[in-house]
């Protein structure tokens, strides 16, 4: 199957750390949910919704690849910065709170 891709495509052991990162993530948020629940500090939870606005981010961005960053796609761009400014200032303020 040769399918002709751009030359900004990106390749198959990037997309590989891109997906793995956004399960990571997930993972990382769900052992942080649980860690709350085992150790009776709700405000682990609060770093769990911290990183969400940071996963969001990855999202987009894998989102923006994966149609070749197009040009009409270009608001993906302040969109994740939008969402990681967010979700560095969130994650801060939840740790913060620990």
């Amino acid at each position: 199957l040769d399918v002709a891709e751009p030359p900004n495509a990106l390749s198959a052991p990037t997309w590989a750390i891109h997906t793995s990162s956004l399960v990571e993530w997930l993972v990382a948020m769900g052992l942080a949910w649980r860690y709350a629940e085992a150790s009776a500090t709700p405000a682990w939870r609060g770093v769990t919704w911290g990183m969400l606005p940071l996963h969001t981010s990855g999202i987009v961005a894998c989102c923006y690849h994966l149609f070749y960053n197009a040009p009409d796609l270009a608001w993906c761009v302040a969109l994740q910065a939008g969402c990681t400014c967010l979700g560095n200032t969130t994650l801060a303020f939840a740790c913060y709170r620990l």
